[in-house]
């Protein structure tokens, strides 16, 4: 629906359809009917065969919104109905508008295959739902009600319908003022430091969208202390790296340490000191106040939360929403249609569970093809490894580390980015499977789906660098191998929290601009290129018509214009991108201190990314009102209390903070960490390399002894190769920490949630004067009504109320004015 406009600007209105009508051409401008008065409120677009003696047909679908899934059956179905069919489904649905009391104006059929019909809802109308639906003024969900409501019977055919608003261009007549302050002060990346205009964004496109961008708004302008933070954490490891002892001792070639192969056969010796620049790299992000800023991001996810439920309260308030209920859902047209075509219900209850199973079972699949996608670049990095080791340039093979870890990682955020899209067609798929009752069930379930597969599908290479790299790879001579071929890769000596950095920013920033830049921009635009392409040819082919000509000459229409848009596909995509990023930011931030940043950088551009989208790119959507953002604050939730979980292990198992504590406090002679890098590597005897695993030729001679990063007996301890005393120590110690970090965080994140109220003071004061004026108001009508009662009629106590002011009870003297109580006032007050 769309606001009422200035009634110069409706005047200016009908001089252009009087202009129009001088012309010959039996039109309105688009945003009025013909008689230049009543303004579109709605369009409906339908597609039909060119045809000499029917009329057009309707096909019937919503506003993008069931998305390409259902336009394959859509035409599959439609093509199986005669024109006859198709003339009675529109008649029927034309009708059921009608009976509602909307009018109806036609507009002229064209040449080119597309036709529309334009909806004027009457004032009368919009009030009588606003009452039904207890909405102070009238809003734009109200003619989505009424039209979806009276269309109800016929959306159960199965058709195509193409239904919109008409977005208002800055030439336009109506809402001229909002539209143009959303596109000058809101779509515009020259005003992306400035605070986005929420309450006109909400009156234009909806509460939906509005707590949406709401949302965003919060979730950016809070990035800025941890970037902040995140920032002076990498500083302090820039600044302090050259006093780092263990860094120092890699780097130092004096020390000649000499290290086992990093693959069978093929790969020689190496040094340590040639992994100088990798440990060095590794403080940046390893350091002590690392561990620090762990827990300062386990906090700031609760305030974070915390700070949005306050928003959210606020924005219940100003926008009326507090009184809101919770409507009952109808039921979803495809799921009627298949109950009709069921026969018995047993044996749909049989169906269900049988499906039951099968979803079970192809989620299971769906983890299984994630894990195996993870696999397959494993083996690809270890296969690499073996390849690119047989150069004979000693420089080549210092950098086959590197090599191999850059390489798997694009590699890995390509198939990331590609599965993306693939899981999130088989959630759509898979939940249209189930056949949800209602349009909220079948959102939630398919928002669930799909945050499972993408997550899934994004963080598991990062986990397995975390959690299982080198964990599982053995020891020299007795290596574990992949289809007895393939030996399991290891970590640096530094340690693998370098690699998951690495891999974290690849993948995050990657996965940020590729789908800003590509999906968001490169593809829309390809997608109304096309569009633009085929309409010029459609009207190419029709140039013959007579009756088309004098159409021509008719400016381009407003319903003409927003057809070409791309169609809304709700706000689930975007919320799904950020939670994605949100999950970024939390579970792995002590390997990556700057993720806040770099989230916060994407951030910006994309408020005014979507801002554009929404203004300029896609149809404009119909409004929904709701009162929070749905399952999309639990999901956060749980990403928050899983976070301390993650950040944990992390630190514990892939940093090397708890072993560089145990060597301080426990081995070290001088109580600093000078001998670190010696005692945390071990020993091995080359004589004792399996057959055929041994280094077939070597650049370094006279070798042996090599070192390997672990925790293990050297080979002249009674029991050689064993772990030592110092693993179990160590282990033991990252147990303990995991238990001390995780509920140290959770003590401190429900803490902060205790102290931050839900509801704002302000807000709550705010709430207390509203009550007292309504009740004073109240009594104020009600006072004269109980003096002209007969005395046994009145309540009790109303000569003493009406002696006194109509706000207090007794004022015994200034400033002691007792109110009355909500209960007495209830009590007292006459029916």
């Amino acid at each position: 629906l769309l606001l009422p406009a200035p009634k110069a600007k409706k005047e200016r209105g009908g001089q252009t359809h009087a202009g129009l009508k001088e012309s010959g051409i039996d039109l309105g401008p688009g945003l009025f009917f013909a008689d230049g008065k009543r303004k579109v409120d709605y369009v409906l677009c339908y597609k039909y065969k060119k045809r000499r003696s029917s009329r057009g047909r309707l096909s019937i679908s919503s506003n993008g919104t069931s998305g390409a899934a259902g336009a394959a059956a859509g035409n599959a179905e439609e093509s199986k109905l005669s024109d006859e069919e198709k003339v009675l489904m529109r008649e029927e649905f034309e009708a059921g508008l009608l009976e509602a009391g909307l009018q109806i104006e036609r507009d002229k059929e064209k040449a080119n295959g597309i036709g529309f019909i334009r909806l004027h809802i009457p004032w009368s109308i919009l009030s009588r739902e606003a009452e039904l639906q207890k909405i102070k003024v009238a809003v734009k969900k109200v003619s989505t009600f009424i039209l979806h409501g009276c269309a109800y019977s016929c959306l159960s055919v199965k058709g195509q319908f193409v239904c919109f608003l008409l977005h208002i261009s800055v030439t336009s007549v109506l809402c001229l003022w909002v539209f143009q302050i959303l596109h000058e002060e809101w779509a515009n990346y020259g005003v992306m430091f400035k605070y986005q205009p929420v309450d006109l964004i909400r009156k234009y496109f909806g509460e939906q969208i509005g707590l949406y961008f709401a949302w965003l708004g919060v979730y950016t302008q809070l990035l800025i202390p941890p970037s902040v933070l995140g920032i002076i954490v990498f500083l302090y490891g820039i600044f302090t790296v050259d006093t780092n002892v263990p860094s120092q001792e890699t780097c130092d070639e004096n020390l000649n340490i000499t290290m086992c192969p990093l693959c069978d056969a093929v790969c020689d010796y190496w040094q340590l000191s040639t992994v100088c620049s990798l440990a060095r790299a590794t403080y940046l992000f390893d350091n002590g106040v690392t561990v620090l800023f762990a827990i300062f991001m386990s906090l700031w996810a609760a305030w974070f939360l915390e700070h949005w439920k306050r928003r959210q309260m606020c924005l219940r308030h100003t926008w009326d929403l507090t009184s809101l209920e919770d409507e009952e859902d109808e039921l979803r047209p495809e799921y009627e249609e298949a109950l009709q075509v069921k026969k018995a219900k047993m044996k749909a209850q049989a169906k269900k569970k049988v499906f039951l199973c099968f979803s079970f079972l192809y989620n299971i699949c769906n983890t299984t093809c994630i894990t195996s996608h993870v696999f397959g670049v494993v083996v690809y990095r270890i296969c690499m490894l073996s390849v690119w080791s047989m150069n004979p340039d000693p420089e080549a093979k210092a950098r086959v580390r590197m090599t191999v870890i850059t390489t798997g990682i694009v590699l890995n955020m390509l198939v990331v980015l590609v599965l993306e899209e693939v899981y999130g067609a088989i959630a759509v798929w898979l939940t249209e499977l189930e056949l949800p009752k209602t349009e909220e069930e079948f959102e939630e379930r398919l928002i669930f789906k799909s945050f499972f597969l993408k997550s899934m599908n994004a963080f598991a290479p990062i986990f397995y660098v975390a959690f299982f790299k080198g964990r599982f790879a053995g020891r020299p001579g007795d290596y574990v191998y992949i289809f007895d071929d393939y030996r399991m890769e290891e970590c640096a000596p530094p340690g693998c929290l370098i690699e998951l950095c690495i891999q974290l920013s690849m993948i995050m920033l990657g996965k940020q601009l590729i789908q800003n830049n590509v999906f968001e921009i490169l593809i829309p635009y390809l997608k109304k290129m096309y569009r633009t392409i085929q309409e010029e040819k459609g009207k190419q082919r029709s140039a013959e018509d007579e009756e088309n000509e004098q159409e021509e000459k008719r400016p381009k229409q407003q319903f003409d214009k927003d057809f070409t848009l791309e169609p809304f596909e709700g706000v689930s995509p975007e919320y799904m991108e950020m939670i994605i990023q949100y999950g970024f930011v939390t579970l792995f931030v002590a390997s990556l201190p700057l993720a806040p940043a770099f989230a916060l950088l994407n951030n910006v551009i994309e408020i005014r990314l979507d801002a554009a989208k929404f203004v300029t790119e896609i149809r404009r959507p119909d409004a929904v009102r709701c009162k929070d953002i749905g399952i999309w604050f639990n999901i956060l939730c749980g990403i928050s209390k899983f976070s301390v979980i993650t950040n944990a292990f992390v630190i514990s198992f892939t940093s090397e903070f708890v072993p560089r504590m145990i060597y301080q406090y426990m081995y070290s002679v001088n109580g600093t960490m000078s001998g670190y890098t010696e005692h945390s590597l071990s020993y091995f005897n080359v004589s004792n390399f399996s057959p055929g695993t041994a280094p077939n030729t070597t650049l370094i001679t006279g070798v042996t002894m090599c070192r390997y990063k672990d925790y293990r007996d050297p080979p002249w301890a009674p029991d050689a190769y064993t772990f030592s005393k110092q693993y179990w120590s160590v282990l033991a110690a990252r147990l303990a920490f995991v238990i001390f970090f995780q509920n140290l965080a959770m003590f401190l994140s429900m803490l902060v949630a205790w102290m931050i109220p839900d509801v704002p003071r302000s807000l709550r004061e705010q709430l207390k004067k509203e009550n007292m004026v309504l009740m004073e108001f109240l009594l104020d009508k009600e006072a004269p009504r109980c003096s002209t009662l007969p005395p046994r009629q009145r309540a009790p106590g109303t000569e003493e109320r009406t002696a006194t002011p109509s706000h207090s009870t007794s004022c015994s003297k200034l400033g002691d004015c007792v109110r009355p109580s909500p209960s007495e006032l209830k009590r007292n007050t006459p029916l």
